[in-house]
């Protein structure tokens, strides 16, 4: 196996602790794009952006502040490789970026920064689209052989960590959700003197009745309970 083969199997290998390794999101996101940076050739910085449930695209880790530039270039403009990769195409390729006409907004102020080849994969699982795989180059006007094929394994580790970090975030907000329901219930059953399976249809009559999430109208019971609770007690003090 060749030094450079070796290099890249140690950084898909880094990659991938990087995903199990009890770390934040955040953390692990930049341990990939860095593992990227250092392994795809032709290319000096990346970034992984997420799409969020109504359409806004994010940039959540990158190697250079140009990578927070240019991305927010393309969300901003609602074009660019990036975001045809997480809308359209998985993969899209740029060479030569001053003379590439097809997004004729971003291109040029891209170019002027000095953007000079992009990559932009899509970042997916079998459900949904999470996001992109970003990668800039600002010394190489071409994208060398294999870079693209790196980049998507690199890709891969991102959707890992994403998907990872979403299960979690519904995880938390189930429970959550729980948790507040819980102390609805409970309040119900205490202000009314009723059982807690009565207080729990009492709070589903008024969420069908308002139109309103079931949650939602737990979460406002609470904090209205506990504003009430702290006006009582400073008048008390």
């Amino acid at each position: 196996m060749s030094s450079g083969s070796l290099e890249v199997a140690q950084a898909l290998t880094d990659a991938a602790r990087a995903i199990h390794q009890p770390r934040s999101l955040e953390a692990t996101l930049d341990a990939i794009i860095e593992s990227a940076r250092q392994t795809v050739p032709g290319f000096d910085h990346v970034g992984i952006s997420v799409i969020h449930r109504d359409g806004r695209i994010e940039t959540l880790a990158g190697t250079d502040q140009i990578v927070w530039e240019l991305d927010t270039l393309q969300y901003d403009l609602g074009q660019g490789p990036c975001v045809d990769a997480i809308r359209e195409s998985s993969i899209v390729a740029v060479e030569d970026a001053a003379n590439d006409p097809r997004w004729p907004d971003y291109m040029p102020a891209a170019a002027q920064v000095g953007l000079r080849a992009q990559l932009g994969v899509r970042l997916f699982d079998e459900d949904e689209t999470l996001g992109g795989l970003n990668l800039y180059s600002v010394n190489s006007d071409a994208i060398a052989e294999g870079a693209v094929e790196l980049a998507a394994l690199f890709a891969s580790h991102a959707t890992i960590a994403l998907g990872r970090a979403r299960q979690e975030e519904h995880l938390n907000d189930a429970l959550v959700t729980r948790k507040v329901i819980g102390q609805a219930i409970g309040i119900v059953s205490e202000r009314y003197k009723i059982s807690e399976d009565q207080a729990f249809h009492f709070l589903v009559r008024a969420s069908s009745t308002s139109n309103i999430k079931l949650r939602d109208v737990a979460q406002e019971l609470v904090d209205t309970t506990n504003q009430q609770y702290e006006q009582d007690r400073d008048s008390r003090e």
